[in-house]
């Protein structure tokens, strides 16, 4: 399967290009976003570095201005990067390390987005290979291999929430970044305990699901599975709601209910519940 990689001509990506240089199966893509007046000077940098190692090399100019969102120019680069994908039958690299789940994180939990921000960087369609190196690392390598780079002028710019982060983190003693690579291994752990339950009985919705499940699994996890399940169902309920319907699940009798909504309610009988409408 061909790798391509996404390559912006900042150091991240500069050195994963150096470690697949060598690859024949390696595509280059750089996406031109056009926010930066010099956007274009970043373009012709990597098409110099994929000639040089005479690797394809795939681009666009996205024209989206110096007004863009973050989202909005992370969604237009992606869209790219799957087109790409698509084209070559490819799967995407990206250059992310560890000090970017950090910053994921941080971002994440003050955007309130609860455990989820906890396990950033995880789609199972996309490789990052360098997820195990820290920011000192990738510099060690550059400069070991004498790799020029191009340095993102908005990276020094404090409109930015991620930059913002950026800072704050460096402030961080080495005892703190523990505790959080700890805890975002610990929720990853969740991530995939809650996938492969939702795996087993994803297929039977609509039909009675075993109470031993969330029974038997920890609280949180408990939350998450439920979360899902019921999402699954058109269903959304605060976390608040979730407990107390982990509860109900666990502890009512049979033949009881808890209502969910004005449409639909829990159902529990002796070892089984089942999600129905009224």
């Amino acid at each position: 399967m061909k790798k391509v990689l996404a390559v912006s001509g900042g150091i991240d990506s500069v050195v994963m290009l150096h470690i697949f240089r060598n690859d024949s199966e390696v595509v280059v893509a750089h996406y031109n976003h056009g926010i930066r007046p010099n956007s274009a000077d970043d373009q012709a940098f990597v098409k110099r570095l994929a000639q040089k190692y005479k690797l394809p090399f795939e681009t666009t100019d996205g024209n989206l201005g110096p007004n863009t969102s973050e989202a909005a120019a992370r969604e237009a680069r992606y869209q790219f990067f799957e087109a790409i994908c698509k084209k070559h039958g490819g799967r995407l690299h990206v250059a992310h390390h560890l000090d970017d789940v950090y910053e994921s994180i941080a971002i994440n939990v003050l955007r309130g987005t609860g455990w989820r921000g906890l396990a950033p960087l995880r789609n199972p369609n996309v490789e990052r290979p360098l997820l195990g190196w820290r920011k000192s690392d990738i510099y060690r390598y550059a400069t070991e291999h004498q790799l020029n780079f191009r340095q993102d002028q908005t990276n020094n710019e404090d409109i930015y929430l991620r930059n913002r982060v950026r800072v704050a983190l460096l402030r961080a003693s080495d005892v703190q970044k523990e505790q959080l690579r700890q805890l975002y291994e610990r929720q990853c752990q969740i991530s995939s305990e809650v996938q492969k339950i939702l795996d087993c009985f994803v297929s039977e919705q609509g039909r009675s699901i075993s109470r031993d499940i969330f029974i038997d699994i920890d609280e949180q996890s408990g939350v998450e599975l439920l979360r899902e399940l019921l999402s699954i169902n058109g269903i959304s309920q605060t976390r608040p709601q979730l407990h107390r319907a982990l509860s109900a699940i666990k502890n009512y009798l049979p033949g009881k209910q808890f209502p969910l909504n004005k449409n639909k309610y829990i159902r529990v009988s002796k070892y089984h519940f089942s999600i129905k409408s009224n």
